[in-house]
């Protein structure tokens, strides 16, 4: 079977819904249907998913040319190119040019017909249509101010129409041109002002949405000092050019070009790009950094780990551009309803126009002229775009925090949460456990008891055995190595030390082993109490001893479920496979609505199973790879402290870049706030149609009138999307801190 690529476009021409259909229809033939393709309508940019070597480029791009639009291979210079285009005089003022041009030449109409008329309400059109011919002069400036306005409108019009598709071109060029049909000059001119005159605050505040992206990905250099350590001599290189292994030398205030570990001076890093935190963190040799962090006050060298394309920040743009494909539920809702709606209004428009003269021998003209308002509350242009900018603008903002959401429908999830399963270790605490007592058994001594344990524990990447290993280092001891290691999965290990078989485990290891009594489980007992993870070590014979390890619980830890709580999201589950005691006293000083101790990996998914069978919406929060069965279990898998950890941000639908909990309460607030943004829009949207096509149908049809509140609410939607880019505080209220 073939693996699947991506082929990306920047699509030119593409500026809303209508057209996104039309590149559906043609293009979606050619790869095996249309759900193998993606949009992002504020970028312009079309993805297919095609099988590897298919040779389908040439064959997109002539698909996509004959829906009228230029689809050109997406590439980081071909958005910088467009984006200069864009700022080119023709393209900056020809737009408006010709908006101020129809806006002067309707005044100069409109003055004109004034006062060769002399009267204000004849002019209007109130009552009186088609009572009186608009004067030769007053009608070429109406004219005049319908082509200006129409300049950049009728070409879009004119694809609509061969493309059989009605878009919101279309509807008003037909509205505009019946209007002057039926001598309502002054309606027509006014309509495509209005019109243009929406469009353009429209595309200046889409393209605020974009600039905000665009700063938001555009983070990391293009080029990097690297230094020959050998000769000491500096080049400038591209990024992409710039091998693992290779030495980049980064000046105080600079960005950091690569990810890499710190080899020669120390500094402090400004981690917000990648991880929101607001304050610089310290780096010293050894330490990792980022690229796209601004370095401090320090000059540093730094070793390379990764090739341009897979560094931290190159993962997260990746991930937010694909997130912006993603169409959230409501998103496909609004589409949905938009393709049933805009031709039954169309049909009704016909039946107003045609069946009032036919049937009752109604008025040509005002069964025309009300026909003409319908079709232009038809355009589904406020209710299409509503959606898609507040999902982008939530994301974007939620990019900047440190909060990696995978799609609009992720953060929907997140909105609707109302159960939440949390891991312990490195999520509720530190997750770096430390030994805080060493209790020696049957003669053995506090020395080689530690040696034991670190002999075996060498060879695990558990937490708790890291901890035991960095112990002994510190205490000078330098194990034996062990022979035969074996892991046994969520209960402990075991090797031959010296000739004799070894073992190191929880609680329940020990108990499945049959070495516990009265004394073992009374010590256990003991050393849990306070909250401590108890190791014990043995042979085939006897127990050694039990070293003790705690894991300080993270200080905002407390704050953060006391705010998830007062989201409404109950329960809150800790799942660890941790023992009882310790886990109980981590859940007592956190909060948490329940503990469940002693789980293995699949535990933890029955119990986000059950979690889901009583509430409708879960999520599962862990610390990366480990919990992951029981994160792609929950509606929505979220990822603690995802920063450097590529598995971690694969995984998750949701990655908290930092280690900071109260990402998490901040996240839910902001996704319920853009929940509640795109319910207002559509209601908007909706109230306003529906309040025209009342007015129609009591007899008092406006045709300016309607065209002017159908822009003015898609404006109104599309600025109250954009508050979504500026979302409010990242702690929680004040009555939560309590």
């Amino acid at each position: 079977m073939k693996r699947t690529v991506k082929l990306s476009f920047k699509i030119r021409g593409m500026d809303c819904a209508e057209e996104i259909g039309a590149l559906r229809r043609a293009v979606g033939p050619l790869v095996g249907g249309e759900e193998h393709l993606d949009f992002d309508l504020l970028d312009g940019k079309m993805t297919v998913s095609v099988a590897e070597g298919s040779e389908l480029a040439a064959a997109i791009q002539e698909a996509v040319a004959r829906t009228g639009m230029t689809a050109v291979p997406w590439s980081r210079l071909a958005m910088q190119r467009d984006a200069r285009e864009e700022e080119s005089l023709s393209k900056r003022f020809g737009k408006p040019a010709a908006c101020v041009l129809g806006g002067v030449l309707l005044a100069a109409g409109f003055t004109a017909d004034w006062i060769a008329r002399g009267d204000l309400l004849a002019v209007l059109g109130a009552g009186r249509l088609g009572a009186e011919r608009v004067p030769l002069p007053a009608t070429l400036l109406y004219l005049a101010s319908a082509i200006a306005g129409a300049w950049f409108i009728a070409p879009k019009a004119f694809r609509a129409a061969r493309r059989a598709r009605p878009d919101m071109n279309l509807l008003m060029t037909i509205a505009a041109a019946g209007a002057m049909a039926i001598g309502e000059w002054f309606e027509a001119a006014a309509v495509v002002f209005l019109f243009s005159l929406a469009l353009l605050l429209e595309s200046w505040s889409v393209e605020r949405a974009r600039r905000a992206i665009r700063s938001l990905l555009d983070v990391s250099p293009a080029v990097a000092t690297v230094l020959d350590p050998d000769t000491g001599r500096t080049e400038e290189k591209p990024v992409e050019a710039i091998p693992p292994g290779a030495t980049v030398l980064v000046r105080p205030g600079g960005r950091i070009p690569v990810d890499g570990v710190l080899v020669r001076g120390s500094t402090s890093v400004n981690q917000a790009p990648i991880t929101g935190e607001s304050l610089p963190v310290n780096k010293e040799e050894g330490d990792e950094v980022f690229a796209g962090t601004i370095n401090g006050e320090g000059a540093v060298e730094i070793r390379s780990t990764k090739e341009a394309k897979d560094t931290t920040v190159a993962r997260i743009i990746r991930m937010v551009e694909e997130a912006r494909s993603r169409r959230a539920p409501s998103e496909q809702w609004v589409e949905k309803f938009a393709r049933i709606y805009t031709p039954v209004m169309i049909g009704l428009a016909l039946l107003v126009a045609a069946l009032p003269p036919l049937l009752f021998g109604g008025a040509w003209s005002r069964s025309v002229y009300q026909a003409l308002v319908l079709l232009v509350i038809a355009c589904p242009c406020a209710l299409v775009i509503s959606t898609p900018v507040s999902v982008v603008a939530a994301l974007a903002a939620s990019a900047r925090r440190g909060v990696l959401v995978k799609g609009g429908r992720f953060l929907e999830a997140v909105a609707r949460l109302r159960a939440l399963a949390i891991d312990k270790t490195g999520t509720l605490t530190e997750g770096r456990p430390s030994v805080c007592a060493v209790v020696p058994a049957r003669g053995h001594t506090e020395s080689e008891l530690v040696a034991i344990v670190a002999a075996i524990e060498a060879r695990s990447e558990h937490p708790l055995a890291r901890a035991i290993v960095r112990h002994a280092a510190s205490l000078g001891i330098r194990p034996e190595p062990a022979e035969e290691y074996r892991a046994v999965r969520g209960k402990g290990a075991g090797a031959v030390l010296r000739g004799r078989p070894v073992w190191v485990g929880s609680h329940r290891y020990l108990e499945e082993r049959g070495h516990e009594d009265d004394e073992v489980r009374e010590r256990i007992t003991s050393l849990s109490a306070g909250g401590s993870s108890v190791v014990v070590a043995g042979t085939d014979d006897h127990v050694c001893g039990f070293i003790a390890l705690a894991d300080a619980v993270r200080p905002d830890a407390r704050r953060a479920i006391d705010a998830l709580r007062a989201a409404g999201i109950r329960p809150i589950v800790m799942l660890t496979g941790d023992n009882r005691g310790t886990a109980d006293a981590v859940g007592r000083k956190t909060g948490v609505d329940e503990v469940r101790a002693e789980l293995l990996p699949e535990d933890k998914v029955r119990a986000v199973e059950d979690l889901s069978r009583a509430h409708e919406t879960v999520g599962m929060l862990g610390d990366g790879v480990n919990d992951a069965p029981a994160m792609a279990r929950a509606s929505v898998g979220i990822a603690m402290g995802a920063a450097g950890s590529d598995a971690a941000i694969e995984t998750a639908d949701v990655a908290l870049m930092s280690d900071d909990l109260l990402r998490l309460p901040w996240l839910v607030r902001h996704a319920r706030r853009m929940l509640s943004i795109i319910k207002q829009n559509v209601a908007a949207s909706i109230a306003v149609k529906g309040a025209f096509v009342a007015l129609t149908f009591a007899g008092h049809p406006s045709l300016w009138g309607a065209i002017g509140a159908d822009m003015g609410v898609s404006l109104l939607v599309v600025f109250n999307a954009l508050r979504l880019l500026h979302p409010g505080p990242e702690n929680p209220p004040e009555e939560v801190r309590a």
